[in-house]
C-alpha cells in the first residue's frame, strides 16, 4: 500500500512501500443485504476544493467516499480533476482506470517501490514490484505445504472463538490468519499468538516471494471478504454446501451465463472489485494520454481511485450490490493471478471462511452490529462482531 503524504500548500505525491501502515480518519460505513445501497444523509457533501472538484484527503472526505457521493461525483463531474493536496490527477471512471493500469504509456510512480519496465502494477494484494512474480524456474507461490498450514491456522484460530459468546472476527481472526499461517509453515507445528511478529515487515527483501511477506493488505481483503458474506446468509449456505477447497466438483447446474467458476471465486472476485483493500494506485505518464475527461500530460502523477472505478455504473450493473453471481464480473482490479500475495490472500479467504463455517455452523452477526469500512487510502471493516452460536 502506498501512503500519500501533503503538505497544506499541496506539493508532488509521496509513497511509502510499506504496506497496510496509512491511517485514515474512522467512518460510518453502511452495508446491507439489500439489492440497493443505503442512501447518504442529504446534509452531507464532499468538501469542494476551488472550483469545485471534490478535495480526496480533506477533512470529512475520506471517512466514507461512498457515502458522500465522492467517487459519483468524481466520475459524473469531474473526471479528469487535479487534486493539490495529492499533487496528481484523478482518475476515477473504470475505462480510463483500466487504461492507466494496462496502457504501457502509464509507468510506477517514482516514490512508490515501482520498477520502469514491464511490472505489474500495484493493484489487489499486489505490491506491483517486478520482484513479486515468480522467476523462471522457482516454486510455484503457494506449495502444498503452505496450503496445509492455512488451513491448519484457520482451523486452529477458528475453533478458539467458537467457545465464546461473542468474537470480533477482524481482531482475533483476520489479524492474525495470515502471520499464523505463515509462522506454522516456516517453524511452527501450531499457531502460537504469543510468539507471532503480527506487523508486517517494513523492508521489501529482494526475492520473488517479496509480496507475500506483506500481510497488512491482506488482512484488510479477509475482512471486507468475511463481512460480505456474512451480509449474506444464503451465499454461507451454499459454500457451506460446495466442494472442499482444492478438489471436488463444482456444483450442479450453476445458473446459466456463470460458467464452472466456485461460488467462492467469484465471492472473492467479487469482493475485490466491490470493497478493495487498496483503493488508489499510483501511476505516471510516459507521454500525454487523452482520456475521457482531457489530456493528461507526459511525465504527469496519476492516482487511480480504484473504489471508484469498482462501482462504475458505466461499466457494472447495480455496482453498489454485492453479487457474485454477476455476469459483468471483471478480474482486472483482483491484480496478477499469480502474484504470491494474490494466491496466499485467496487460499485465506477460502479456508478461513471453511473453518469458520465448520466450527461454528451457526456464525451470525452479534445482536445490534453492522459493519462499517472506513478509509479512502486503505479500506475495511475495522470490526467484524459475531455471535458464534
Amino acid at each position: 500500500m502506498r501512503r500519500l503524504r501533503c503538505g497544506r500548500g499541496g506539493g508532488p505525491l509521496e509513497a511509502a512501500a510499506s504496506a497496510g501502515d496509512a491511517t485514515t480518519p474512522e467512518g460510518r460505513g453502511c452495508r446491507s443485504t439489500a439489492p440497493t445501497p443505503c442512501p447518504p444523509p442529504a446534509a452531507r457533501r464532499p468538501y469542494r476544493l476551488a472550483g469545485g472538484l471534490p478535495g480526496l484527503l480533506e477533512p470529512g472526505a475520506s471517512t466514507d467516499p461512498y457515502r458522500l457521493r465522492l467517487y459519483r461525483v468524481l466520475r459524473t463531474d469531474f473526471p479528469l480533476g487535479y487534486d493539490p493536496a495529492l499533487g496528481g490527477y484523478l482518475l476515477s471512471r473504470y475505462a480510463d482506470v483500466a487504461l492507466a493500469l494496462t496502457d504501457p504509456r502509464f509507468t510506477g510512480f517514482p516514490h512508490d517501490g515501482a520498477q520502469p519496465g514491464p511490472a505489474p502494477a500495484p493493484l489487489g494484494l499486489c505490491r506491483g514490484s517486478v520482484v513479486c512474480a515468480p522467476l523462471p524456474g522457482d516454486p510455484p507461490p503457494a506449495p502444498a505445504a503452505r496450503r496445509r498450514a492455512v488451513e491448519r491456522t484457520a482451523y486452529v484460530l477458528a475453533r478458539r472463538i467458537s467457545r465464546r459468546e461473542r468474537a470480533d472476527l477482524v481482531s482475533e481472526f483476520c489479524d492474525w490468519l495470515p502471520a499464523g499461517a505463515a509462522a506454522a509453515s516456516d517453524r511452527l507445528s501450531y499457531p502460537d499468538l504469543r510468539a507471532l511478529s503480527r506487523p508486517a515487515p517494513r523492508h521489501l527483501p529482494a526475492r520473488p516471494a517479496a509480496c507475500a511477506t506483506h500481510t497488512a493488505v491482506r488482512e484488510r481483503a479477509l475482512a471486507a471478504f468475511l463481512a460480505n458474506m456474512l451480509d449474506h446468509p444464503d451465499l454461507l449456505a451454499a459454500v457451506r454446501s460446495g466442494p472442499p477447497p482444492g478438489g471436488g466438483e463444482p456444483p450442479a447446474a450453476p445458473p446459466a451465463g456463470t460458467g464452472s467458476r466456485s461460488l467462492f471465486e467469484r465471492a472473492w472476485t467479487e469482493t475485490l472489485r466491490r470493497d478493495p483493500p487498496v483503493q488508489i494506485v499510483l501511476r505516471r505518464t510516459r507521454t500525454a494520454v487523452r482520456v475521457s475527461g482531457g489530456a493528461l500530460p507526459a511525465g504527469a502523477p496519476v492516482a487511480c481511485l480504484l473504489g471508484a472505478a469498482g462501482r462504475d455504473p458505466a461499466r457494472f450493473t447495480a455496482p453498489d450490490r454485492f453479487d457474485p453471481l454477476r455476469a459483468d464480473a471483471d478480474p482486472l482490479l483482483c491484480g496478477p493471478a499469480g502474484c504470491p500475495a494474490a494466491v496466499l490472500g485467496r487460499l485465506e479467504a477460502e479456508h478461513g471462511l471453511r473453518a469458520l463455517l465448520d466450527a461454528m455452523p451457526g456464525i451470525r452477526w452479534a445482536d445490534g452490529f453492522r459493519p462499517s469500512a472506513s478509509g479512502v487510502l486503505t479500506r475495511a471493516p475495522r470490526s467484524l462482531l459475531v455471535r458464534p452460536a
